[in-house]
């Protein structure tokens, strides 16, 4: 049987093993996927021993992500863009890694609104911090060359910008409803709008009629943003969707077999959400 596991601090909240469980017994494979709670500190000891105890690979959740990058043997470019990794494998004896929170985004992004790709304009990057990097780097991937990255700490910004290049620039936070007329695309990957809580205050009054909004958050599965961008008629892409997309690669690499994002999944997580 192939183990697989998500580690994390704390990690009781995780619907990885939902996810991952349902694509198991969908597909039939002798397989498991459990939560180990590992604390800061302990992440090197438990990915020295995660092949002896019998793993094929794991994710990883916070705050492991840097330090899972720095331990890993092999790194793809997705995680070396943006210092950190979410999924680990093995290459023979190597611990290799990836960053799929990139896959994740632009798969959901891809699906949930699909004419993003054929509207002109800046796209606007609320949060600089690693999910912000992650989204940065699938932009400029797919030809984006005005990713505007707006913070409270405009200093973080600044690191994203100097790190991605000329095609990313760094804004104050309170200068970012001056850019909405002109956005093609806004993005909240800040925690503003989690469990309820705090707003990233955009206007929407002047926004272009086909401008898309996506906000990675995903409890609650309709945030204030995306609430907010929907009653002005906008497209709203919600944050589940990135969730479920980002644990397909690694699923493949660990059980050999690529799997579907379907209604039923998101059917299934979402209403785990809701009863949360």
């Amino acid at each position: 049987m192939k183990r697989a596991c998500v580690v994390g601090w704390p990690i009781a909240h995780s619907r990885s093993p939902l996810i991952h469980g349902y694509w198991l017994r969908k597909y039939g494979i002798d397989g498991s996927y459990t939560k180990e709670p590992v604390q800061p500190g302990e992440l090197a000891q438990c990915l020295a021993t995660l092949k002896a105890r019998g793993f094929v690979g794991c994710n990883v959740t916070v705050p492991h992500k840097e330090a899972a990058f720095a331990t890993a043997k092999i790194r793809e470019p997705s995680a070396v863009a943006v210092g950190a990794a979410n999924t680990l494998w093995f290459e023979g004896d190597a611990l290799a890694c990836a960053n799929t929170d990139t896959y994740g985004f632009m798969a959901n992004l891809d699906q949930a609104g699909p004419n993003w790709r054929s509207i002109p304009g800046p796209v606007m990057v609320l949060g600089a911090g690693g999910s912000a990097r992650a989204v940065v780097y699938g932009l400029l991937e797919s030809g984006r060359r005005d990713i505007r990255v707006f913070n409270r700490t405009v200093e973080r910004a600044d690191e994203i910008a100097r790190h991605f290049g000329a095609a990313v620039s760094a804004w104050p936070w309170n200068t970012r409803n001056d850019h909405v007329k002109d956005a093609s695309l806004i993005v909240n990957t800040t925690t503003l709008g989690m469990n309820g809580a705090g707003n990233p205050d955009i206007n929407f009054q002047a926004a272009k009629k086909d401008v898309v909004v996506a906000d990675l958050v995903y409890v609650p599965l309709e945030t204030s943003l995306l609430r907010s961008a929907r009653k002005h008629g906008l497209v709203g892409v919600g944050g589940l969707g990135m969730l479920l997309h980002q644990a397909v690669p690694g699923f493949e690499k660990w059980f050999g077999v690529r799997p579907e994002v379907s209604s039923e999944l998101y059917a299934l997580v979402a209403e785990n959400i809701r009863e949360a």
